[in-house]
């Protein structure tokens, strides 16, 4: 694929933000170019690499009407021998297609997506962080830009990865706990809905119910079912939680939950992990008896959050193990993240170096 490139002379490029830095805030920083590349006709065309910057689209664009977006997040590390590396991104890719299919929009083929977040990767370089709990965060996405009113699948798009140098995805890091709100009032998804695509309409849904948890004194939700009968995700995050005999359990995927790449790298990498079915009454009973000894979310993000407590709308107040990180997790986030900084060999085949083009 031959990408056009268009840059910003060495002189004007932002890179040097980064130095003296001690911290980053998340998703806050914007690197110097984006990819992007045209979809009309039944043909994508014109990929190519330009300044960041304003989109000029029709206020019809049915994006802005009916919601036909979608979006995904993966992240690159600077290792000690100095090169970048991405972290399983070609599972990104497939998963923008799949939630492509659910919204009816097209797929983008995945060489495609690859090769443009391998350029641009190479030209922003210098934006790749260094500081702890840091990573060059990675946001592709797909929207529609067809002008029109009619309610129906857009027939004109855009695809754009843009690039964000960005530190903890929650203010603390890792070695904070966060409690979450367990409520029958919201639901993230249905059956038969668009529970399973990384769509940003979902996201949009969420907020309302993050801010009622906020209010709470929680940081977010745990989902229930429609029945308001099993568990499903955190937020935007996999939930999962550990027994006392050192399995860790992660809600069996539906069409209600989104597939996170952690939750799949975990249960490739542990031999104790598993999923299933996860009744409310009987996770509640078990966190309470200590047969449940920690708890907490899988996500891109984040990598792995910490549940210290729940609370219902009750008023009922419950501790998981002694509220604090479990040795479990702990170990499961110091394995991980060491894979994906090179601190820890990538026996599986996850990293990915950028090439020097």
């Amino acid at each position: 694929m031959e990408i056009s490139l268009n840059l910003l002379p060495e002189s004007e490029r932002r890179h040097s933000v980064l130095k003296g830095m001690d911290s980053l805030p998340f998703g806050k920083l914007r690197c110097d170019h984006m990819f992007l590349m045209d979809y009309a006709d039944k043909t994508w065309s014109n990929p190519r690499i330009v300044p960041y910057g304003n989109f000029s689209i029709p206020p019809g664009a049915i994006a802005l009407h009916y919601g036909q977006a979608i979006f995904e997040g993966a992240k690159a590390f600077r290792h000690e021998d100095g090169e970048i590396y991405t972290f399983r991104f070609e599972k990104n890719a497939e998963r923008l297609n799949r939630s492509a299919a659910i919204m009816c929009m097209p797929s983008v083929p995945e060489e495609m997506q690859i090769a443009g977040l391998m350029r641009l990767l190479d030209i922003e370089r210098e934006w790749c962080p260094t500081i702890p709990e840091s990573s060059l965060y990675i946001r592709p996405f797909l929207f529609a830009t067809e002008d029109a009113l009619g309610v129906k699948p857009s027939e004109k798009y855009t695809f754009c990865i843009m690039l964000s140098p960005s530190g903890p995805y929650y203010a603390g890091g890792f070695n904070k706990t966060v409690t979450l709100l367990i409520t029958e009032q919201f639901h993230r998804a249905t059956p038969g809905g668009t529970g399973a695509a990384k769509a940003a309409g979902n996201y949009a849904a969420s907020l309302r119910a993050q801010l009622f948890a906020q209010s709470k004194g929680a940081a977010q939700v745990l989902y229930l079912d429609a029945s308001n009968t099993y568990l499903e995700e955190v937020g935007a995050m996999n939930h999962f939680h550990v027994l006392k005999d050192g399995s860790l359990i992660i809600p069996e995927f539906t069409d209600t939950i989104l597939r996170s790449i952690t939750s799949e790298s975990v249960l490739e990498l542990l031999p104790n992990a598993r999923q299933e079915k996860v009744k409310l009454s009987d996770f509640v009973s078990m966190v309470k008896s200590g047969d449940i000894v920690e708890a907490g979310g899988f996500g891109t993000a984040a990598v792995i959050t910490p549940v210290g407590k729940y609370i219902t709308d009750a008023g009922d107040s419950f501790a998981v193990g002694n509220g604090s990180i479990g040795p479990i997790t702990q170990e499961l986030y110091d394995t991980y993240t060491g894979i994906q900084k090179g601190i820890i060999p990538d026996t599986k085949g996850w990293l990915a170096k950028v090439p020097h083009f």
